[in-house]
C-alpha cells in the first residue's frame, strides 16, 4: 500500500505522514529532506542553488548529510525550494523516491509531487493544507523552541515566497492530485489532523478494495 501525502511547507504533512506510517506499519520517507540536502550541499560546495549546474552537482550529497540538523532550518528550506525548480534536480532524485515507494509492502511518502509524479498509482493520496498565518505560527513556535531567533513576519514572508515558487515551477508544481483528499489543518490540533488522515486513508483503501 502506497500512501502519498503532499502539501506546502508547515502544513502538517510531515507529522501526518509519520503518524500514518506508524499506524499502518509502513516505512516513511520525507522527500523534502532530499531537496534540503541538495540545497545545503550546494552551499557547502560554494555554489548557487539558482544555477542549474550547481544544484545538479549537489545531488551527489553524502548519505550522512541527511542527519545534519541544519537541514531543518528555515534558511535550508529556502535553498531547497530554489534548487527544486530545476528539472535536472527533480529527475536526479526521482529514481531514489520511486524505489522507496515501490518497495515490497508499500510505503508512506510526503512531499509536494508524490501523488502527481512520484507515485500516481498510490492507493491513498492526501493533500494537506493550512493558511499561511497558521503555518507561520507553527513554524515560529518550532524555530524558537530550537533557539532560532526569527520573527513571525519573516517566516510568513518566506512561506509565501516558497509557495509561489513551488506552485509556479514548470516541472512537478505543487498541486493536489485529482483524486486526492484535501485536509485543511488550519484549525485542527495535531491529534485531530492525524485522526482525519487515518480516517481518510481507511475510507480510500476500503473503496479500492
Amino acid at each position: 500500500m502506497i500512501i502519498a501525502v503532499d502539501g506546502p511547507t508547515a502544513s502538517g504533512k510531515g507529522t501526518i505522514a509519520k503518524a500514518l506510517a506508524a499506524h499502518f506499519g509502513l516505512p516513511h520517507l520525507d522527500t523534502g529532506l532530499l531537496y534540503r540536502a541538495v540545497g545545503r550541499q550546494c552551499v557547502l560546495n560554494g555554489g548557487n542553488p539558482d544555477h542549474p549546474s550547481d544544484a545538479l552537482a549537489a545531488c551527489a550529497f553524502p548519505e550522512s548529510l541527511l542527519l545534519d540538523p541544519e537541514l531543518r532550518s528555515e534558511a535550508t528550506g529556502g535553498l531547497a525550494s530554489r534548487a527544486s525548480v530545476h528539472p535536472a534536480v527533480r529527475e536526479a532524485l526521482y529514481d531514489r523516491q520511486r524505489r522507496f515507494a515501490l518497495q515490497p509492502g508499500g510505503a508512506v511518502l510526503d512531499g509536494r509531487d508524490i501523488g502527481t509524479v512520484i507515485a500516481p498509482e498510490a492507493i491513498a493520496k492526501l493533500f494537506v493544507v493550512a493558511s499561511v498565518d497558521a503555518r507561520a505560527h507553527r513554524r515560529f513556535l518550532e524555530m524558537h523552541a530550537h533557539g532560532r531567533d526569527v520573527s513571525l513576519e519573516e517566516i510568513a514572508a518566506d512561506l509565501a515566497a516558497r509557495d509561489e515558487r513551488d506552485c509556479s515551477r514548470k516541472d512537478a508544481p505543487l498541486a493536489a492530485a485529482k483524486d486526492a483528499v484535501v485536509i485543511d489543518t488550519s484549525t485542527l490540533k495535531r491529534e485531530e489532523a492525524i485522526a482525519a488522515a487515518i480516517a481518510a486513508v481507511d475510507a480510500l483503501t476500503q473503496t479500492a478494495g
